[in-house]
């Protein structure tokens, strides 16, 4: 039996852009803040050993691409944006697992709330 590797994490919190997604014709005409926060999962040692960029996630270009995908294309579910961010992380970086957490400060809620939020968890496994 291997052993489980324990990976390392890049965090970045509070992205932000405006996107267009909802279900309601309003928020998709308007558009409203979405903020999102990521998790890489990967091993660090050869970055951190070599201190070379190439060997590991730019984390600059993660929150490039999560930022034009939140102004891309609208989706009606967070879950659905979440998703979308998550399967274009892990096409484009070298990373073994991202978790996504897509906030939607300003979801039409007719009751005061701090926040509504998804975070999913996706691998290459």
């Amino acid at each position: 039996m291997t052993a489980l590797r324990q990976l390392d994490a890049v965090s970045l919190t509070g992205i932000s852009a405006i996107g267009h997604h909802g279900v309601f014709d309003f928020e998709r005409r308007d558009g409203q803040p979405f903020l999102v926060d990521v998790v890489l999962h990967l091993d660090l040692r050869p970055a951190g050993t070599s201190d070379d960029l190439t060997r590991t996630a730019h984390y600059g270009e993660v929150a490039e691409l999560v930022s034009s995908i939140i102004a891309g294309k609208p989706f009606q579910l967070i879950e659905a944006l979440a998703e979308a961010i998550a399967a274009e992380i892990l096409a484009r970086f070298p990373v073994e697992a991202v978790d996504i957490t897509v906030h939607k400060p300003k979801a039409p809620i007719p009751v005061p709330f701090g926040d509504v939020a998804v975070t999913i968890h996706r691998s290459r496994q």
